[in-house]
């Protein structure tokens, strides 16, 4: 008995030290606000933003977007929405089935939707139709048009004494600078739950007449990354002022088919005036004070919110996401690196709220500007969508995730066309779920058990069943595609994947490839997850799945390290296979620790890579899977390390972005990656010996953190 209460004691008291770290009662607007956002120069890939998940404004260094071709090749002053959508006419009649092209695959004829450039030329115009088609569109700029005294506008170069801030505990970006020494200050919101914005502007400069709100609607470009200031081909296009007020501008904006309007409203007197198509100006005179706002609808809205409404929305919205869900708190650290993490996770935060939740899959690069032409690819959507999860915060992760009962209809089809069972998810697509034509993105793998693991997250965080009841039909869809994708070879007596398949790390031919192991260790997994679902609904064991599971082939090995696939042999010897994603992280770093992966081999194939690989020819999401491995792997420093790595594709902005090179100067998946690592590293994993497996433990690192959720 004596022993028994020793131990029940010793058991207590630790758990009331956990529960006390995990509680710590972290100041919250203390550790959003030392990060708020400053500027004193005018920097254009420190752009800034303001949104709410469905709906994103960036503006420049005078709070709104009025010098876009300045800010062009930096982080473009986009205006987005999740609706906000166009396509070219399809004059050609182009059809979607003159992009498949037939490949002999495993003994039998399977077509995939590419860009087929070897092919005929009517197969490539057609790809190329559907891989712009649709495209997401910039819905307008609206900036200052601001008067010299010798008539001319303002440019760039003459915004002098520049002071910007972003405070995120509110949403509010604060802009002061002076035109030929004459001060304007700005404050500018985005409201939380409608597509609108509003600013304050205070300037002797607005009683003369001299300040004025332009809004300026451009055409889209059709380019892979659209900066939303193509102001050409205005004969495409129309731009109609609809009605007005002596407060209020309605103008609606026709795109061959697609329409949607732009409204103003303002407080005192003003003067609404079309300058030139698409170019329309609001000027105020007789006050030094000046609000406006301004909504952007498919439909027009009977009312319009006020800049103190739209004040009001962004801070009760900011602050009621920062007082819920997880936070991290590295204050007291001596570790010179806790600050700078720091900054990159309370900024990754705001970015992926205002960017990435929202009910479709985002784009790479949010609601800022365009990348792929403004579509979402799936593999990249656990970057996006898993950190919500794992900081408490689930219902954002799972606006999106029920996206796919939409779009399942398209996947079973390309399953039933491809001649396997169950549902197989787009990768490149639209909101609408449609497949878009792609040499690579069509014969990816590992999207496919993301639904699975998107799912299981969100049964982790109610334990309810009604969210197996919700969402059984598409896991079992799923699960039934993953096993009818592994083709049975009768020789070894194993399951395979491939030929027929290019894994994450994109650098290998689909016709040759099979078996890479980071996607071996995910279709374990997820199939064991799927049958778990089975059983926990009282149905029975699916003897297909267990028979995959069961025959699946071992992990490739190579002396003594893992293969990337096991079709490339040459995998440690030829320089190419040194670059892109090290995607063979992913099957410890992404999963959780499998019985088909040993970690000894796991920790020599870690060493190899850290020590060789090509990390500048690498992407932004590749040092968080690093991290993640070096936390399972028992190294925290590697940890560490791995997050803050100096190379460019790791770079965070000062608005905390994460630049990649110059056609992708922000990549969103790299900021989500972050928080999910960061997450795992102070939470742990279902594996881990207690909490913050990922915190170096020199002494150096004083860690509070709250609300996280442990990583599978």
């Amino acid at each position: 008995m004596k022993f028994r209460s020793t131990l029940l004691l010793a058991v207590t008291l630790f758990a009331i030290a956990v529960r006390a770290q995990k509680t710590s009662g972290i100041n919250r607007q203390q550790l959003v606000e030392r990060h708020t956002v400053r500027l004193n120069k005018a920097d254009t890939l420190a752009s800034l933003s303001v949104g709410n998940g469905s709906f994103a404004f960036t503006v420049d260094v005078t709070g709104l977007q009025s010098f876009p071709d300045d800010y062009a090749n930096g982080v473009p002053l986009g205006t987005q929405s999740a609706w906000g959508w166009h396509a070219f006419p399809n004059i050609h009649n182009y059809q979607h089935e003159d992009a498949l092209k037939t490949y002999h695959l495993n003994g039998r004829d399977v077509t995939y939707a590419v860009q087929n450039n070897q092919g005929p030329e009517i197969s490539k115009k057609t790809a190329d139709y559907f891989r712009i088609n649709e495209h997401r569109l910039h819905l307008a700029n609206i900036g200052f048009d601001i008067t010299k005294k010798d008539g001319s506008l303002a440019t760039l170069a003459d915004i002098k004494n520049i002071q910007q801030s972003l405070n995120m505990w509110n949403g509010s970006i604060t802009s002061s600078f002076s035109i030929e020494g004459i001060p304007v200050q700005v404050i500018t919101y985005g409201h939380h739950s409608k597509d609108a914005i509003a600013v304050k502007v205070n300037s002797p400069l607005l009683q003369k007449g001299r300040i004025a709100i332009r809004v300026r609607l451009p055409y889209p470009s059709g380019d892979w990354g659209d900066r939303g200031n193509h102001w050409e081909a205005s004969d495409k296009h129309q731009s109609i002022s609809t009605s007005n007020t002596a407060n209020t501008a309605t103008i609606k904006h026709i795109l061959d088919t697609t329409s949607y309007y732009v409204q103003s409203q303002w407080t005192g007197k003003a003067v609404f005036k079309e300058k030139q198509a698409h170019y329309f100006t609001i000027t105020p005179n007789g006050s030094s004070s000046f609000e406006y706002s301004c909504s952007f609808s498919p439909q027009v809205q009977p009312t319009l919110p006020s800049f103190i409404a739209t004040q009001q929305s962004s801070t009760q919205g900011w602050q009621q996401f920062w007082k819920s869900g997880g936070a991290i708190d590295f204050s007291g650290s001596i570790d010179k690196r806790a600050f700078e993490l720091e900054r990159r996770i309370i900024l990754s935060q705001y970015l992926t709220r205002i960017q990435c939740a929202d009910n479709y899959p985002p784009q790479e690069t949010g609601l800022t500007y365009n990348s792929w032409y403004g579509k979402p690819h799936l593999e990249m959507h656990w970057w996006h969508g898993v950190h919500f999860a794992l900081w408490g915060r689930p219902a954002l992760m799972q606006k999106s995730v029920d996206w796919y009962f939409k779009v399942q209809d398209i996947a079973k089809g390309i399953a039933k066309r491809q001649g396997y069972e169950g549902i197989r998810w787009q990768k490149m697509t639209d909101n609408k779920g449609r497949e878009v034509p792609s040499s690579i993105g069509s014969f990816l793998i590992w999207q496919q058990p993301h639904f699975i693991y998107f799912t299981e997250l969100l049964y982790r965080a109610q334990q309810d069943k009604s969210i197996l009841n919700k969402y059984k039909d598409l896991v079992f869809g799923t699960a039934d595609f993953m096993a009818s994708f592994a083709r049975f070879d009768s020789v070894k007596q194993k399951y395979v994947l491939g030929k027929g398949l290019i894994p994450a790390q994109e650098r290998f031919k689909a016709e040759e490839t099979f078996n890479p192991t980071y996607e071996l260790v995910y279709w374990h997994w997820a199939l064991n997850i799927a049958q778990q679902w089975r059983e926990r609904l009282g149905l029975p064991r699916n003897p297909k799945w267990d028979d995959v599971v069961k025959r699946l082939s071992p992990l490739p090995v190579q002396d003594n390290k893992y293969l990337f696939t096991e079709s490339g042999t040459d995998s440690y010897t030829n320089p190419e296979y040194k670059t892109d994603h090290p995607s063979v992280f992913g099957a410890l770093g992404m999963m959780p620790q499998t019985p088909i992966l040993n970690t000894d081999l796991m920790h020599n194939t870690f060493d190899w890579i850290w020590n060789n690989w090509s990390w500048q020819e690498t992407w932004g999401w590749d040092f968080p899977m690093t991290a993640m491995t070096a936390t399972r792997l028992g190294d925290p420093e590697k940890a560490v390390q791995a997050l803050l790595m100096d190379i460019q594709t790791n770079t965070y902005l000062p608005n905390g972005h994460n630049y990649q090179e110059g056609r992708l100067t922000i990549y969103l998946p790299g900021n989500g990656g972050l928080l999910t690592a960061i997450a795992m590293m102070c939470a742990g994993y279902d594996q881990a010996k207690g909490t913050l497996p990922g915190i170096p433990k020199d002494g150096k690192w004083k860690v509070k953190f709250e609300g996280l959720q442990k990583m599978p």
